[in-house]
């Protein structure tokens, strides 16, 4: 027998050892233990001892064989990671930098590489001085972020929205603790201040009224200079200023100095619209004046030439017919006087009795008389009748002048 078989026969040990201490454990044993565990642990069958030994090392052999196999799977179920359109992949190797990724179906050699996914295309928003809840998205104030000093030392209250996506995914993981819990928290803590630094350099007015749209841009361009300096990666795409008016308290006595100050420029645009109204009309009026008057000017000045003229000709023909120029211009006179006058009056000569002769009313008189007949003919008879009254005066008056003669 071997001396380290067990049996009867008392103490075998070459070294001498004493009856009382144990050998030490068979390394077959514990092979046989280890494989007896690792098949009960992947669903075969212990080995037993004697005879069962021998079959039990297949199935044990065939389980550790799945267990490996399903080792390697979830292996490279954790090292193979797919990247989203729009979306990049930041590889850190022991924590250390080593790679950027781009869409589709990557690898990384896990547990040594851990990936960090960024969304580079989606646009984020970040409320400062209030915050919207619920499902119909009501606001609520935060005053700790939304009262601010002026340059006047008044306060205001402002609510602003920013938009903004990822451009440097790089510089935003490693430069931006707690990516992406806190990077919400690093875009409002930089809008508020840069806020706070444009509402204090301006006057509380101009920060209420006209300088609403130039207070978001200063601040847009602030912030981002203020996130570029910190290399957070991210890109402002518009700050957009929700509401801005003073505290609740004095909120009433500002409402009433905006009033009046609408009114004002109301007034001012009225009256400007009158002015606009008024003056051209007024210039129009005043220039036709003038041309009026130019107008008379000229027609005075060319009657008088012309009255000159004719009195010129007149004397030149006087003076070598003076009888007949005078009796010419007697007449003319009558015709003159009398051309719009209804009555014709006759001189006789020889005597003072001035004959009158009714002609108007003769006139009128046929006229009603003779509705029915044709109006032209009237007209004709009454013509050729003044006609001849016309050439009796002008018989007795040339009869007076040979009478003097």
């Amino acid at each position: 027998m071997p001396w380290n078989q067990p049996g009867s026969g008392g103490n075998k040990d070459p070294w001498g050892g004493g009856g009382g201490r144990q050998s030490p454990p068979d390394l077959d044993d514990i092979v046989k233990n280890v494989q007896k565990r690792l098949g009960g642990l992947l669903g075969g069958r212990g080995g037993g001892g004697g005879k069962g030994g021998g079959s039990a090392s297949t199935p044990n052999k065939f389980g550790l064989f799945v267990g490996v196999l399903a080792a390697i799977a979830f292996w490279a179920w954790q090292s193979i990671y797919i990247v989203e359109q729009g979306i990049v992949g930041i590889e850190l190797r022991f924590g250390q930098y080593s790679e950027t990724t781009q869409a589709g179906l990557q690898w990384a050699w896990w547990p040594i590489e851990e990936v960090i996914l960024v969304n580079t295309q989606k646009v984020n928003t970040v409320e400062v001085g209030y915050r919207t809840s619920g499902r119909n998205r009501q606001s609520s104030t935060v005053p700790r972020e939304a009262l601010m000093l002026t340059a006047d030392e008044n306060i205001v209250d402002l609510e602003l929205a920013v938009q903004y996506n990822i451009k440097g995914p790089t510089d935003l993981v490693f430069y931006v603790a707690e990516y992406p819990q806190n990077t919400e928290a690093v875009v409002r803590g930089a809008t508020e201040s840069a806020l706070r630094e444009v509402v204090g350099s301006n006057q509380m007015d101009f920060v209420l009224t006209d300088g609403r749209p130039e207070v978001a841009q200063r601040t847009r361009a602030l912030l981002q200079t203020i996130l570029d300096r910190y290399r957070t990666g991210i890109n402002v795409i518009a700050v957009e200023m929700q509401d801005a008016q003073p505290p609740k308290e004095v909120k009433a006595a500002f409402d009433d100095a905006v009033k009046a100050r609408e009114d004002q420029v109301r007034l001012i645009n009225e009256a400007e619209a009158y002015a606009n109204d008024i003056i051209p009309r007024a210039r129009g009026r005043a220039a036709r004046i003038i041309q009026e008057a130019e107008a008379y000017k000229a027609a005075v000045i060319a009657r008088a030439e012309g009255e000159a003229s004719r009195f010129s000709q007149i004397l030149t023909e006087y003076q070598v017919a003076p009888d007949i120029t005078r009796d010419r211009l007697y007449l003319e006179s009558l015709e003159q006087v009398l051309t719009n006058s209804s009555k014709l009056m006759l001189d006789q000569t020889g005597g003072n009795n001035v004959i009158y002769l009714p002609l108007d009313q003769l006139i009128r008189q046929r006229r009603l008389g003779g509705a029915n007949t044709n109006t032209s003919e009237s007209e004709n008879f009454t013509s050729s009748e003044i006609a001849g009254s016309g050439q009796a005066a002008r018989e007795r008056f040339n009869l007076r002048d040979r009478g003097r003669e």
